[in-house]
């Protein structure tokens, strides 16, 4: 039985990712998110004998169980190409060294990372470079890879990193990421079986301003505006701000009744052009259609923008798996030589 902990666990992408790799041989023995509304998703989905610890940075690390697997998808917005890229100057960015100060105690046997892509070249590599160094220092053997969530069963084009750090004793000479997973799908795969309410559609007037305000861009020559997504096709990456909804538009054409049901201006649209469902977007990213959306819509456009593809953490926590249980039958040296060769 591996013990893990889930850091900035947001909705819990990652660890239902692992446990769906370890199935009942994990344990998941501590959590910390900060933002209420995802706890109320989190505790929907997951029924665990503790609470979720909020500000991690105020947590001691002595008062975390110890652990095998340190979870953490820690904050991505200051190495993103979409904000800032304050990086280390952003005090999302010195999150990161909470994770070190409890690796650094605790030395668990993996940690596992996911991040946006650009992490890799922020302040020219110097960011990552940090990064791998303090886990380096540590005592851990520092492996990364990009993976695009398409490759991985879900139409979403999601570029992001992943690191994933064994302890050196326990490290393998080599670690193979996974290339691919599942087959590839489209929008089509994902939509809701049935008609969905009228409020998902775009009014009128606010289609209008979104034609005049990407008119507006592209007479700049910029390239920025809403996007309405062939249903045989696979959306962008889907995000949690600005116009993350409006990025991802279809049109479906089974809406019956064009009755407003929220205070609009002007009518629903007859292009029956709509923004995808919170259900839709679970889908995006991997999640089981009997995860419990128990928050309101807003809210959970924000967590699944957020949040990690579930099967790719399935794909890579079944790699570390297999390299963990072979430590433990003793025939570490066989994944050691598949993993090399694997690369």
């Amino acid at each position: 039985m591996y013990r893990s902990i889930d850091l900035f666990a947001g909705i819990g992408g990652i660890r239902l990712g692992f446990e769906q790799a370890f199935k009942s041989g994990m344990e998941t023995v501590f959590a910390s998110e900060l933002d209420e509304k995802a706890v109320a998703t989190y505790t929907a989905n997951f029924k665990d004998d503790f609470a979720v610890v909020g500000d991690i940075t105020q947590v001691d690390e002595r008062e975390i169980p110890s652990h095998d697997i340190l979870l953490a998808g820690f904050p991505c917005q200051a190495f993103s190409l979409a904000g800032q890229r304050k990086g280390f100057d952003d005090a999302r960015g010195t999150l990161f060294f909470d994770v070190a100060r409890i690796v650094r105690y605790h030395k668990p046997k993996v940690v596992f990372c996911e991040n946006v892509k650009n992490l890799v070249n922020h302040d020219r590599g110097r960011t990552f470079r940090v990064i791998r160094g303090i886990l380096e220092d540590m005592g851990y053997r520092v492996f990364w890879q990009v993976l695009n969530s398409r490759d991985f069963g879900v139409p979403q084009n999601r570029e992001r990193i992943y690191v994933v750090a064994f302890r050196s004793d326990l490290a393998p000479v080599a670690f193979a990421f996974p290339e691919r997973m599942g087959e590839t799908r489209t929008i089509k795969d994902i939509v809701e079986e049935k008609e969905v309410s009228a409020k998902y559609y775009l009014s009128t007037a606010y289609l209008e301003s979104l034609k005049k305000h990407r008119a507006r861009h592209e007479a700049k020559g910029h390239g920025f505006g809403y996007e309405i997504r062939e249903i045989d096709s696979v959306a962008g990456a889907i995000v949690c701000g600005g116009m993350g909804r409006e990025r991802n538009l279809i049109v479906d054409d089974r809406l019956t009744d064009f009755t407003p049901v929220t205070h609009i201006k002007g009518e629903i649209n007859r292009e029956c052009i709509r923004r995808m469902t919170p259900r839709e977007w679970a889908r995006l990213q991997g999640f089981p259609d009997e995860f419990r959306l128990t928050v309101a819509d807003t809210h959970l456009y924000k967590q699944f923008g957020n949040s990690v593809t579930v099967p790719v953490i399935r794909a890579i926590a079944e790699r570390i798996k297999e390299h963990l249980d072979s430590l433990e039958s003793g025939a570490g040296h066989g994944y050691e030589y598949r993993a090399a060769a694997g690369r």
